[in-house]
């Protein structure tokens, strides 16, 4: 690290690293060296980003192309009520720059697909995962496998959260496991919910996330010993924790980026997209008071938030909910962003051959922006 230099004012920030005889100027020059990707800046990309800027990562890329909604400031604690509906990645690299202005932050304003999986993470030495649905969670994997990069991967889910260190580079030079080698295949679709219609306890990303910015400084200085070929587990409604070693699987091979919607079931190929309707479409049918069904597939305590008035089935059920449901007009099904909707058709028209369904396009998020802004989006 002899080409890296700290600045006097750098020494004076860092002093306290410095100050830990395994750490010194070396590791702070390490962190400085250091090119880390942040794949989502949400509930545990918060933490994450806010501690590896603190500590002095010297170049931080975020990858996020969502904006900020009232419900993300229960638990992203990177944003305030006043950057709502601005993007995430540009307000997460403002914030940052604020906390600390001697380093370089890119912005990767953009959904992480197969196409340039490859190309984002090839620019940069650590992969911070952060993102909370199965298919990019394998993307982010399979991506690291390939182009030999460290995965530092956490997951949250109500009280549970859990962290691993994935593709890690040995002193052999061999690879640790991967996502893979624990989970080959991604469990049923609707089996596993994400946090938007699971919940998650506010203050559990940041202590997952900040366990995840932990094994990202391991990583890159060599302190300790990360948690490669193990994975933590933590219970914050039963405050227990547990550590389990996860092994190579032989059988595991990663050729190539695949279409990971179909592989997690989201999309299958055996099934043709939905017919939608849209927020204005819908309100012209109420308005002339057209005989048709309204659904609405999410869960309980959303339709106390808000709703428009359909009836109830929830995802879950709606499959044996079959007969509650009109087959002689038009049904038009919604959740909160679209997503869930559409999967209950597919189901519907599946496994009970309807024909008479539509999505509502944008659900919820959609009537308030256009409709009705008084309705909560939460």
């Amino acid at each position: 690290m002899t080409d890296i230099k700290l600045s006097a004012q750098e020494m004076a920030r860092y002093a306290r690293h410095i100050a830990i005889p395994e750490f010194n100027v070396e590791g702070q020059k390490k962190l400085k060296a250091a090119k880390v990707l942040v794949i989502g800046s949400g509930g545990l990309g918060s933490p994450v980003l806010l501690y590896l800027a603190a500590a002095g990562v010297g170049h931080l890329g975020i990858v996020d192309f969502d904006v900020v909604d009232d419900s993300n400031l229960q638990r992203q604690v990177l944003f305030t009520v006043d950057d709502v509906g601005k993007s995430k990645a540009e307000t997460a690299k403002k914030r940052l720059h604020a906390l600390n202005p001697h380093i370089k932050i890119t912005v990767h304003n953009t959904r992480l697909t197969k196409e340039n999986a490859l190309d984002l993470i090839n620019q940069y030495d650590i992969v911070a995962d952060g993102t909370d649905n199965f298919p990019t969670r394998y993307l982010v994997n399979d991506a690291c496998v390939l182009s030999g990069k460290t995965n530092v991967y956490a997951s949250i889910f109500r009280f549970e959260g859990q962290v691993s260190v994935f593709n890690y580079l040995n002193e052999d030079g061999t690879r640790g496991p991967n996502y893979r080698d624990m989970f080959p295949e991604p469990p049923p679709p609707g089996l596993v919910p994400n946090c938007a219609e699971g919940g998650v306890l506010g203050v559990l990303p940041g202590i997952i996330g900040s366990l995840q910015a932990c094994e990202v400084i391991k990583v890159i200085t060599g302190i300790g010993e990360p948690l490669a070929g193990r994975i933590f587990l933590f219970d914050a409604a039963s405050f227990t924790t547990r550590t389990l070693k996860v092994n190579k699987n032989p059988k595991t091979k990663i050729t190539e980026l695949i279409n990971y919607e179909q592989f997690c079931g989201i999309l299958p190929t055996n099934v043709s997209e939905v017919k939608e309707i849209t927020v204005k479409e819908l309100y012209h049918l109420q308005v002339q008071s057209t005989d048709f069904q309204l659904i609405d597939v999410r869960e309980p305590y959303e339709y106390e938030i808000a709703n428009l008035e359909g009836e109830l089935i929830p995802l879950g059920a709606i499959a044996e909910s079959a007969e509650r449901i009109s087959r002689d007009k038009k049904v038009i099904i919604h959740c909160r962003s679209g997503k869930r909707s559409a999967d209950a058709i597919r189901e519907l028209e599946s496994l009970h051959g309807f024909d008479n369904l539509y999505n509502l396009k944008g659900g919820i998020l959609a009537w308030s922006k256009e409709i009705d802004s008084e309705i909560p989006t939460y």
